[in-house]
């Protein structure tokens, strides 16, 4: 990098069967400095109760462990029960039950965070896609559980779920129904949304394509954050964004000048910090 900046990707997925730590290596020799680590269901570990949630979630933590080993970056942990996977759960064990273990994941995601193992909760929240009004209900029901969790614990969550006009109004609803500042509810993949009307105080996570932002920049706020949502799937090679797409994007923005500094600092330092270091 041309100046000692942060350079950030806030949702990184790392997998058993992937590139895992070479991954991880490859982004920090780009110039990466830091990253949120979250984790998704594991096939080395299915899940068939409750109890599998922390049972996976040692899966991330072992990857983070040696991800550390192997380079400097600052990886912060998310864990949590990741949404789709209720219709699933659902499908095998009827709602009442697969409901019952989605809180069972999130109570040992809060446990975790309670421990110091983890730093927020996710990725939580609902279906991206037209689902059932009672798997709706149920996810709204489940995510209100986590946001609770999270202000028991002052820990974010990382929310996934469908970008429609209302979306970050009804988090922030849920939000405020659950106690929890709306300011620690992270949108993943979220569009550039980053005005308060847009936004409704949900921090937005952004995924780093030029055209995303150009149009968040454009519109005179710098808070957000950027990320890849790299899959690790060697099945999928290249899917969604590669790994080393934040650190190119910021040294283009060091080259070209088109991002004050401060406003790098505060993508890839300031806000990240004050959601995970709390």
């Amino acid at each position: 990098m041309a100046e000692q900046v942060p350079v950030y990707d806030n949702h990184v997925h790392m997998s058993p069967s992937g590139r895992n730590v070479d991954a991880l290596r490859e982004f920090e020799a780009a110039g990466g400095t830091g990253l949120t680590l979250v984790t998704l269901p594991h096939r080395e570990v299915p899940i068939t109760c409750g109890a599998d949630f922390a049972r996976s979630y040692e899966v991330t933590y072992g990857l983070a462990d040696r991800a550390r080993e192997a380079t400097d970056l600052e990886i912060n942990i998310a864990v949590g029960p990741y949404p789709v996977l209720l219709i699933h759960l659902a499908e095998v064990h009827g709602l009442e039950k697969a409901e019952e273990m989605m809180v069972e994941g999130m109570e040992a995601a809060g446990r975790d965070v309670a421990e110091g193992r983890a730093v927020a909760i996710g990725e939580i929240g609902r279906p991206h896609f037209p689902v059932p009004q009672e798997i709706w209900d149920a996810s709204n029901r489940i995510l209100l559980r986590g946001m609770e969790i999270a202000r028991e614990n002052d820990c974010p969550v990382i929310i996934h779920c469908e970008s429609e006009p209302g979306t970050d109004r009804s988090l922030a609803e849920i939000a405020d129904m659950a106690g929890l500042d709306r300011g620690l509810v992270v949108k993943h993949s979220s569009p550039p949304w980053v005005t308060d009307e847009e936004t409704h105080g949900v921090m937005p996570s952004i995924p780093a394509s030029k055209t995303n932002m150009r149009e968040a920049l454009a519109k005179g706020t710098d808070r957000f954050m950027m990320e890849t949502d790299y899959i690790d799937d060697p099945e999928k090679p290249g899917a969604i964004m590669s790994v080393t797409t934040v650190p190119k994007k910021v040294r283009a923005w060091l080259a070209n000048g088109q991002v004050p500094v401060e406003s790098i600092h505060r993508i890839c330092g300031d806000i990240p910090d004050s959601l995970y270091k709390r």
